[in-house]
């Protein structure tokens, strides 16, 4: 990264598309190693998890069985995509020499404190959607004739339950970066996630929104033209299942460069620069497998630059 610590909280969302476009490229060689081993296998079981589930009924053993595989296979390689790219975008800023070995290296390392996040994270989601969700499905039962006032009542419970599950949503992956380039995890990454990132919640938003709305879109497309063959014939439907399986993998390696660096711009918006010197020494650390954990007064990424 080109730009001093101190500017990075003047960048709006462009800004952030352009830097992460910038990084990727300088460092392709690095970025295209991590896809190949982590983003694509990903990439490869979002999409095939499309195609067996639609053959599926979701009432069957097979189909949730088919489901609790799934997305095992995709937390495995969310956590390796998440821990190598964020620890690839943390030597990129500080200068630090970084090779694939060294990022195979590190995943072992960093991979427990980002699932416990990860797991806490589903939990606190999860309990939302019982506390949110139950009560809408029990007073849909209930009510049998809906008046005007219902209805208000059943909308404002509806766009509550949305900005709940967006805004734990982004705490979650942001939470997810704390918990490589930090020596915390579970809840108290997720604490500190949420107040890291305010003050910047409308980017953090927008982004999601764009993220979700792009992966959406490709699901349709995929499940349309290449689970369904389309209207395209076979041709199509291979040359629909690459181009969407190009598009997927672009979406998860921008996504996660994307959420480092929006991490960085929170880091700068709340003034708590990063050293980079203590950052490389972190890493270094964490690669000899050395690390010691740091203090609350002595934390690398805490202390501001002079």
């Amino acid at each position: 990264m080109d730009r001093e610590q101190k500017d990075m909280q003047f960048l709006g969302l462009f800004d952030i598309y352009l830097e992460s476009y910038k990084i990727i490229f300088n460092f392709r060689r690095i970025f295209s190693k991590i896809s190949l081993a982590f983003i694509l296998p990903l990439s490869l079981i979002f999409l095939a998890n499309i195609a067996v589930s639609d053959s599926l009924s979701s009432d069957g053993a097979t189909f949730w069985l088919v489901e609790f595989i799934y997305l095992t296979f995709f937390l495995v390689f969310s956590i390796l995509s998440t821990s190598a790219v964020v620890y690839t975008m943390a030597s990129v800023y500080t200068g630090y020499d970084v090779t694939f070995g060294k990022v195979i290296s590190v995943i072992p390392k960093v991979w427990k404190r980002l699932m416990v996040t990860f797991l806490c994270a589903f939990l606190v989601i999860f309990y939302c959607n019982v506390v949110l969700v139950d009560p809408i499905i029990l007073w849909r039962k209930i009510i049998k004739h809906v008046d005007m006032n219902s209805l208000v009542f059943f909308r404002a419970f509806v766009i509550l339950y949305v900005v709940v599950i967006v805004h734990m949503t982004v705490v979650w992956w942001l939470a997810s970066i704390v918990s490589v380039l930090e020596d915390i995890k579970g809840i108290k990454a997720m604490t500190k996630s949420g107040n890291l990132i305010q003050g910047k919640m409308w980017i953090a938003i927008v982004f999601l929104l764009k993220l979700e709305a792009a992966i959406f879109g490709i699901r349709k497309l995929f499940k349309s033209q290449v689970v369904h063959t389309g209207t395209f014939g076979i041709a199509g439907r291979f040359t629909f299942g690459f181009l969407c399986l190009l598009m997927i993998f672009s979406v998860f390696l921008f996504g996660l460069v994307i959420e480092t660096v929006i991490y960085f711009v929170c880091k700068s918006y709340h003034n708590k620069n990063i050293n980079k010197l203590s950052l490389s020494d972190h890493l270094d650390e964490v690669f000899q497998g050395e690390y010691i954990p740091t203090k609350a007064n002595d934390d690398q990424l805490e202390k501001i630059d002079v």
